[in-house]
């Protein structure tokens, strides 16, 4: 590639590693560029996932006051992201990546109506007797490890889905969700980045170029995340969720 498609894909990663920690959906940004710039899709996917999990990990230390006294919540939902992740690895090595595209625009347009409506559906909830836990319920686990399995397929988005399972099933405020969303995206992506070093073909060179960048991005998209009033984050998730639909869909 020449000089200025590298300069291109540096700050894709940038971009991608920002969206990312604030909301998720970075994978719309960088997995297109790729493409348009000639790499294989299966390796444009691959190597997008190498190259961003660095900056979702940087995007969790930015939120890691959100996570005081969440450890034991966070191992359990770990272990669920992690064996979804090593599931949606190995899926990517024997499916087309349209197999997951066809549902995705679906899973992320219900996921969008939790986070939009999130608040009245507990209000609603409540009255009859139902509150989000405090405790990794098997619903709340059962959904981490199909979002992890997404995510170790293909990943755009995974963070909205994260956000609208979270606000409906597991308590805390918004900034506690969008913590333990990047924490598990950020996990979740470590553990696919091991699969397909083991089993698939990367592209170092662009790979290493998007983790720079994605790190950049997590760290600056933590500082502005954390600042953001609930209102103002749901919003920002539910334009990049619709624009995600729509590129999906296109």
């Amino acid at each position: 590639m020449s000089l200025w498609q590298w300069v291109l894909v540096f700050f894709a990663g940038i971009a991608a590693g920002g969206i990312n920690t604030v909301v998720g959906s970075g994978t719309l940004i960088t997995f297109p560029t790729l493409v348009a710039l000639g790499i294989p899709p299966v390796t444009a996917n691959v190597s997008n996932a190498v190259g961003l999990f660095p900056g979702s990990l940087a995007g969790a230390w930015g939120y890691r006051e959100e996570l005081r006294g969440w450890r034991g919540r966070t191992i359990r939902l770990a272990s669920g992201s992690i064996l979804g992740a090593v599931g949606g690895a190995t899926l990517l090595l024997v499916l087309p990546t349209s197999a997951f595209q066809t549902i995705a625009p679906v899973l992320i347009t219900i996921s969008l109506l939790l986070v939009l409506f999130g608040k009245q559906l507990n209000t609603w909830l409540a009255h009859r007797g139902h509150t989000p836990s405090k405790a990794v319920t098997p619903a709340l686990w059962t959904a981490t490890l199909l979002i992890g399995v997404y995510g170790g397929y293909f990943g755009a988005a995974q963070g909205v889905l994260m956000m609208g399972t979270f606000g409906l099933l597991m308590s805390g405020s918004v900034q506690h969700h969008n913590a333990m969303k990047n924490l598990l995206s950020g996990v979740s992506k470590l553990v696919a980045t091991i699969v397909f070093i083991a089993t698939a073909h990367i592209d170092w060179p662009v790979a290493g170029t998007i983790a720079l960048g994605s790190i950049i991005g997590g760290l600056l998209g933590a500082r502005i995340g954390r600042r953001l009033s609930p209102s103002v984050l749901r919003g920002i998730i539910v334009i990049v969720g619709l624009v995600a639909v729509v590129k999906l869909l296109a």
